[in-house]
């Protein structure tokens, strides 16, 4: 349970509080709506007097639009709804006392009741709540003269039936619905990590686990695969006379000349600040020299709206894998070695490594 401050709250954190009191104003109505039922039939058959009746609507039916409006008007929503949630336990010990421990429906309330707190706040929540409901229930239940009355007939054990069977889906159902937000929002945090937010490419992480799976793969497989490294030439230059603005359009264009020649089975990545690396699985040396080829066409083509007179180009490197390529770490420094011919070629050109 988070504790109360003076200092309201940034909006992004106001807005996920403000769902969480939706939440529980869902819940808290379906929860008191069946459970005005099972109550009712033990009040019923115990002739009440119409002010508990009374007392017992506004629980069931006012309460939780009451309850919802305090909360979301409040300066922290969401303390204010454990505050709520509290008070929710207080009345259930209350009702199983007067009640006088009708076993079926006072089971039902301090179950539901208990199982609702955990799910929300965890066991320490509960602890709290749940001796809120024992020291309401032992006072109603003094008030009163200690009546026990545990048996249950049949229409109490009917009444209860659409709290018995409503609420507990309903609480499956929302936890249902968490587990697999808690899913989206986990894969939505692994794409993240492994992405480059400017590009859109796998960033350096993926790159190290995507070139040892290919090395093994080609391994075990016997197949062919190819390491094309990629340098923006002179980027430092482009980024000190056209600023970095024009810079980050050149690095978006060079991922967006490899995501035009990515097929499924390949892996782009950026790996530095103006380098990237593309895995070429299933290609040997020609068509990998050919498809670099392709890139660094690509890129000396292009045309930036921002800076007219900019002419991007790059200088690439190609290793295809071979005999000689026992490790992710070897197939990196062959590539290496042919970007650097590349740029004593005098850049914007493609070398491949020797067999």
């Amino acid at each position: 349970m988070t504790a109360t401050t003076d200092r309201p709250l940034d909006p992004a954190s106001a807005s996920e509080h403000l769902r969480f009191v939706r939440r529980i104003y869902q819940m808290r109505t379906l929860g008191l709506g069946c459970g005005f039922f099972a109550v009712a039939g033990v009040l019923y058959e115990d002739g009440a007097p119409w002010w508990l009746w009374a007392i017992l609507s506004v629980n069931g039916y006012l309460w939780p639009p009451l309850a919802y409006l305090l909360a979301s008007r409040s300066g922290d929503p969401e303390y204010a709804e454990y505050r709520n949630l509290v008070i929710d336990s207080a009345m259930g010990g209350v009702w199983i006392a007067v009640m006088q421990f009708d076993v079926v429906p006072s089971a039902l309330l301090a179950v539901m009741l208990s199982a609702d707190k955990i799910g929300v706040g965890g066991w320490r929540f509960f602890a709290r709540t749940g001796l809120t409901q024992a020291a309401t229930c032992l006072s109603v239940w003094a008030i009163l003269g200690f009546p026990f009355s545990p048996d249950s007939s049949m229409p109490v054990i009917l009444s209860s039936l659409p709290f018995m069977l409503v609420y507990p889906l309903a609480i499956s159902s929302a936890a249902y619905g968490l587990a697999r937000k808690v899913v989206r929002q986990n894969k939505q945090l692994a794409h993240i990590s492994r992405t480059d937010p400017l590009t859109g490419l796998q960033n350096r992480l993926h790159w190290d686990d995507s070139a040892t799976a290919t090395m093994t793969h080609c391994a075990r497989a016997g197949k062919d695969a190819a390491l094309v490294l990629i340098d923006v030439d002179r980027f430092k230059e482009i980024n000190d006379y056209h600023g970095h603005l024009i810079g980050d359009a050149v690095l978006r264009r060079v991922a967006d000349s490899l995501h035009a020649i990515t097929r499924m089975t390949d892996t782009a990545s950026r790996i530095g600040g103006d380098e990237f690396a593309l895995i070429l699985m299933d290609t040997g040396r020609e068509d990998a020299a050919a498809i670099a080829e392709r890139v660094r066409k690509s890129i000396e083509d292009a045309r930036f709206e921002e800076a007219p007179a900019l002419r991007c180009t790059v200088s690439i490197g190609v290793a295809p894998t071979g005999p000689k390529t026992i490790s992710a770490a070897m197939w990196m420094r062959h590539a290496d070695a042919a970007l650097y011919r590349a740029k004593q070629l005098g850049r914007n050109a493609v070398a491949v490594a020797a067999e």
